[in-house]
């Protein structure tokens, strides 16, 4: 078992690793992009990366205060479902109501890689080789997609 500081230290470090692999990395439009904090650039869009005890996740977040204006925006993304899947050659969890980490309602479109921990950098490997090629897949994704939810907000 980890102390609060050792554990807070290993999620820095990884995230720091994985950001260090990333950087060579540009985006779909040829520019550097900031892969571990990657903008959407629409507000209360966001693209989450994570890694736990127990798990590493990726997802798509819509974090709209507004109900109403939550479940108009992920009704647009049901739109691009086949897009997006097509994109990432995988299915992800589409949840219209889920909470985020802070306990304020969402909706989430996200895939999960269970049995790996970011405490044990023996399984760093696996965490990046799941998380890099799904948030390039986003990026591209995004690219094709943004402009009509810019037109939304």
């Amino acid at each position: 078992m980890f102390s609060r500081e050792e554990a807070a230290r290993l999620r820095q470090q990884f995230w720091i690793s994985f950001g260090q692999y990333m950087k060579p990395i540009p985006g779909v439009e040829g520019l550097p992009v900031n892969w571990v904090n990657y903008k959407t650039g629409v507000k209360h869009i966001f693209f989450r990366m994570d890694a736990e005890k127990k798990h590493a996740s990726i997802a798509i977040e819509i974090a709209h205060p507004d109900e109403g204006v939550r479940a108009l925006l992920f009704e647009q993304f049901e739109e691009f479902k086949r897009l997006l899947e097509n994109t990432l050659n995988e299915e992800w969890d589409w949840q219209p109501q889920a909470s985020n980490a802070f306990g304020k309602q969402v909706a989430r479109i996200e895939l999960l890689l269970p049995n790996v921990s970011v405490y044990n950098q023996q399984q760093w490997p696996d965490i990046i080789a799941f998380l890099k090629p799904r948030i390039i897949a986003l990026d591209e994704f995004w690219v094709d997609v943004k402009p009509v939810f810019e037109d939304l907000k």
